[in-house]
């Protein structure tokens, strides 16, 4: 099958490209030049420099691939996933676009967005969407207009284009440039005895999945036909609370220290949150792995110990996160 990769240099992307790569088939990556294709593939994927925002004028380079399925990336807004859809209809007759699971109400109970109840989990696909929209324009920049509801809508609403959506979890893995890990191991790696967490965060639970566990589910799904039509959340079977996330980080280390719980106003500022902990953020998978046959071939023990040896050798540039 011949695949469009929009985006495919990235921390996900790269690892989609390598596993369509790998599964054989034709793939091509529209990207801008400004970092490297995915090692190891380069012989088998067409890469093809511009710049996202013009899109539409790549259409005959488009065209003369001929792609059967194309997966956006990095759709962040209506207008990107709009002018993706204009531009591959009738090019291709699948549309492919990486979601969040942040898209669900239960995220906006966790921040705040939209006070309420907690909401029952696991949050299966059609569980409750956000009411309020734009959940980061405070953060101006790129952010200002992120809306992934509005870009689901676009990639299943567009006439002559079957769709589908995957709504990813915290994605941790080598590439990582939020360096997720980075607090806890630089902690351990320091020989620290305890690392301190806000005691109502402690227990909070979180879907999470290894970057390149999630690559396979977006390959999966790109390639598969029953997909069309179709949205599915990616996340691991079982989501750890952030206590056992730290404990398993440590195993990982072989780190023998403890997890102590602090009250809120005893942690120094940057390491409390205002999120309403009582609102877990957990997806249902039953449906992709039902349906597609996803399974994990990177076991979380081994996942960790490969984030955790890539944040030793790059770590976060000063003034980075911490």
């Amino acid at each position: 099958m011949r695949v469009l990769v929009i985006g495919g240099t990235g921390f996900v992307g790269r690892p989609v490209v390598r596993r369509l790569a790998a599964m054989g088939h034709e793939v091509a990556v529209f990207h801008r030049g400004e970092t490297v294709g995915e090692g190891g593939s380069e012989g088998a994927v067409l890469h093809l420099l511009g710049d996202r925002r013009n899109l539409a004028d790549y259409t005959p380079d488009f065209r003369a691939f001929a792609p059967e399925v194309v997966v956006d990336i990095v759709p962040l807004t209506e207008a990107d996933a709009r002018l993706v859809a204009d531009t591959v209809r009738g090019v291709s007759r699948r549309l492919v676009a990486v979601s969040s699971q942040d898209v669900y109400l239960a995220y906006g109970r966790l921040t705040g967005l939209e006070p309420g109840p907690p909401l029952p989990v696991p949050l299966a696909e059609g569980a409750p969407l956000r009411s309020r929209l734009h959940p980061y324009r405070s953060q101006g920049g790129s952010y200002k207009n992120y809306e992934k509801i509005l870009v689901e809508r676009v990639v299943m609403g567009t006439p002559d284009l079957d769709g589908t959506v995957l709504r990813l979890p915290m994605v941790y893995g080598p590439g990582d440039r939020q360096h997720r890990l980075h607090r806890y191991l630089r902690a351990m790696d320091t020989g620290s005895p305890t690392i301190a967490l806000q005691a109502d965060l402690a227990g909070w639970r979180w879907s999470r999945g290894y970057v390149d566990n999630v690559a396979l589910a977006v390959a999966m799904a790109a390639v598969d036909d029953r997909a069309a039509g179709r949205i599915y959340n990616v996340a691991e079977p079982d989501a750890l609370s952030m206590e056992e996330w730290v404990r398993a980080v440590g195993e990982a280390t072989g780190w023998s220290g403890s997890v102590v719980r602090v009250p809120r106003d005893e942690l120094p500022e940057d390491e409390r949150t205002s999120m309403f902990t009582e609102q877990d953020l957990v997806a249902d998978t039953t449906a992709i792995r039902g349906e597609l046959g996803y399974r994990e071939d990177i076991p979380r023990v081994a996942a960790l110990r490969l984030t955790v040896a890539w944040e030793r050798a790059n770590p976060p540039p000063q003034g980075g996160p911490a």
